[in-house]
């Protein structure tokens, strides 16, 4: 079992980083022989997608199109063709993921997806290149946005979800908020976060 968790803030020890360990441990309760492997985006040479389009394009059986931009992301794609099972966390900046997340799901979407898929009269759509299946989980922080205005300034969990199933075909299996972190602490969501990585460990 390969369990890949993903670090979207560019700050280690904090909040986000802190209750992603919390539900790595909730995981690890559940499958104790668990590969684990936690990556800090802000450690990697991650460049923004060039619109290029050659991922997109590419007429490969693979699981994994080609990019043509070689940095930092060529050693995520191998850790998420190994993965079963995924933590996607992030702060959100102005309602959305950081720059950071950002870059990484643009970097992902057509390299793990190819344009078939339709809705109504829309065609090119993503759809995942690979019949592996996934299960994930999203943790989303703010700092001074408490829990009962998240409809208001938290579209990165919908953002992540989306690419986690259109992409690399994973169901998102449960995503929490944790809001007013500069007043209430985080130690108030380290319990739900375990929790949540329990649930995601009793799914894969």
């Amino acid at each position: 079992m390969n369990l890949l968790a993903v670090v979207g803030s560019p700050r280690k020890g904090k909040a986000t980083d802190t209750l992603i360990d919390a539900a790595i441990e909730g995981f690890v309760s559940k499958h104790p022989d668990t590969n684990v492997k936690k990556i800090h985006l802000a450690d990697y040479d991650i460049q923004y997608c060039r619109n290029c389009l050659v991922c997109r394009d590419a007429k490969t059986d693979e699981p994994l199109s080609p990019c043509i931009i070689k940095d930092g992301m060529s050693e995520i794609y191998e850790d998420l063709l190994e993965s079963d099972a995924l933590i996607f966390g992030t702060p959100v900046h102005s309602g959305y993921a950081t720059a950071l997340m950002s870059a990484f799901l643009e970097r992902i979407t057509w390299t793990f997806a190819k344009p078939e898929k339709g809705y109504l009269n829309v065609t090119g759509c993503p759809t995942p290149r690979s019949h592996k299946t996934r299960k994930s989980m999203i943790i989303v922080t703010s700092g001074v946005i408490p829990p009962l205005y998240r409809r208001f300034c938290d579209w990165a969990s919908a953002h992540i979800r989306g690419i986690a199933k259109d992409s690399l075909n994973s169901k998102t299996v449960g995503d929490m908020y944790a809001g007013d972190i500069e007043h209430r602490g985080v130690d108030v969501y380290t319990e739900k976060a375990h929790r949540l990585g329990r649930k995601l460990g009793s799914r894969v």
